[in-house]
């Protein structure tokens, strides 16, 4: 019998406590920060073989791009839930505990749960390695995505949600075999890694399209659509029959916004703001009923995630699940729950706060007009920290100027970049920009400045936004 044939979960199944496990997890460092080797999906491969393949026990669908793939696979992890589907659902980065990763109907990986399969996984990498079977130890992302297809292939989900670490050819992950391909929007980021022209980018999310299988995305920009449409030529794919229709339109331009708010179609129905102040509020046809869209998730920016959602539904639909109705993506979308992406936080007596993640270009243009519809003319104070690695002068040209007051400080991650770096980065901005070591610090003095009428938005990278989240005591 397989070591992995067995899932009796107790605090003594594992020798390493939860503690230990996260512990020598962290200890693997990031692969982004120092790539001491290649992505190379044959290693992964050698991993899940020892582990008997639990990555070919499940269904699943598989969500790559740049920016709105985690609030996709989140909303789509919703509408399977609503529809009464035991579903599954991997992301990554995490804000606050790395269990968040791993969700089974909206619940995290419990400790002992999450000690058990890091003991699992990391002694069959050893005896591999040991045997000449992997030149080295598997990396962080590695473990941690052969310990999340190891913990579904034994929970038995009837759908598993992916989403993507980084790029999509090499990711980890993309050694599923995947019902639907979902591609969103793509735009430049991790050009070290992935290349240096949209064209590039586009190739490594495109890695994720089987042949013969079928591809839910959205038109964007033209470079991306041609590499898209070549993958999905070149394999036999065929296109998601039913994508509700937004126009691609440059991030940064005020056509983009413009066009957010143009009508949307899907199967000939017309979709329209019933009223611009409220948040998200369509009339949409799908499955041949009308459903109310009324989605948490705040910005024009997300009707094109929740469409590709709504997309994805409606194909698996039609591949056998019809547990999904109208009515279960309605209320799905309703439900969703993607915490640190324009999160509101209000107590009484203080200033309100708003947790974005914004850590590139393309994700600045997006708070930086969601804050324009939300809060017109309302006064920012802001909390700013990024990853050295992203493109810190772009970002902050972006958000800065709609700042009174900005406050730079970094996280407890050694990506971050120091505040010395963020100023020059925006030396070109005639902007206030105060210092604080620590999150919990900026906060601090962010919050007399803005006063109890005021605004703070914090953001940039996720580190920042959980980090603000554990000092303000907002739970996941």
């Amino acid at each position: 019998m397989r070591e992995t044939d067995s899932w009796k979960l107790t605090a003594e199944s594992s020798p390493l406590s939860y503690e230990t496990a996260v512990a020598q997890m962290y200890a693997l460092g990031h692969e982004l920060a120092s790539p001491a080797h290649k992505f190379d999906l044959a290693h992964m491969r050698v991993l899940l073989a020892a582990l008997g393949n639990p990555e070919r026990r499940f269904a699943s669908v598989l969500v790559a791009g740049t920016n709105g793939k985690g609030s996709t696979s989140a909303t789509l992890a919703a509408i399977l839930q609503a529809s009464g589907l035991k579903s599954a659902l991997y992301t990554s980065p995490h804000l606050v505990r790395i269990n968040e990763r791993i969700r089974l109907d909206g619940v995290a990986i419990s400790d002992d749960e999450f000690a058990l399969l890091h003991d699992l996984v990391g002694r069959t990498a050893e005896r591999l390695v040991g045997e000449g079977d992997l030149p080295w130890h598997p990396s962080f992302f590695e473990m941690l995505t052969a310990m999340a297809f190891e913990y579904f292939a034994r929970s038995r989900p009837d759908i598993v949600v992916l989403e993507v670490g980084m790029g999509g050819r090499l990711d980890a992950t993309n050694v599923a075999d995947p019902r639907l391909s979902v591609i969103t929007d793509i735009s430049l980021d991790h050009q070290k890694f992935l290349g240096n022209t949209l064209r590039e980018i586009a190739r490594e999310k495109a890695g994720i399209i089987r042949r013969r299988g079928v591809v839910v995305t959205l038109p964007q920009m033209a470079e991306a659509n041609e590499v898209i449409g070549h993958a999905i030529l070149d394999l036999g794919a065929r296109p998601a029959n039913a994508v509700p229709y937004v126009p691609p339109v440059s991030p940064g331009s005020d056509s983009f916004w413009r066009a957010a708010r143009e009508p949307l179609t899907a199967q000939g129905a017309e979709v329209r703001a019933q009223d611009p102040g409220k948040r998200q509020r369509y009339p949409l046809a799908v499955l041949g009923e009308e459903i109310m869209v009324e989605s948490p998730l705040v910005g024009r920016h997300q009707l094109r995630n929740v469409a590709l959602a709504i997309a994805a539904a409606v194909e698996l639909r039609e591949q056998g699940f019809a547990q999904i109705t109208a009515r279960s993506i309605e209320r799905g979308i309703r439900e969703t729950r993607w915490p640190g992406r324009f999160q509101a936080v209000r107590v009484p007596g203080r200033p309100e706060f708003v947790l974005d993640v914004a850590h590139n270009p393309a994700g600045a243009w997006a708070l930086r007009a969601t804050l324009s519809a939300e809060y017109p003319e309302r006064p920012v104070t802001m909390v700013f920290g990024v990853l050295r690695d992203k493109a810190v002068a772009e970002i902050t040209e972006i958000l800065f100027p709609i700042a009174e007051r900005v406050i730079a400080t970094h996280a407890d991650n050694p990506r971050s970049a120091a505040v010395a770096e963020i100023r020059e980065a925006a030396r070109r901005i005639s902007a206030e920009i105060e210092q604080a070591e620590t999150v919990a610090e900026a906060l601090e003095k962010a919050e007399p400045a803005a006063g109890p009428d005021g605004l703070v938005v914090v953001t940039g990278s996720i580190y920042i936004v959980g980090e603000a989240m554990r000092a303000l005591g907002v739970r996941i």
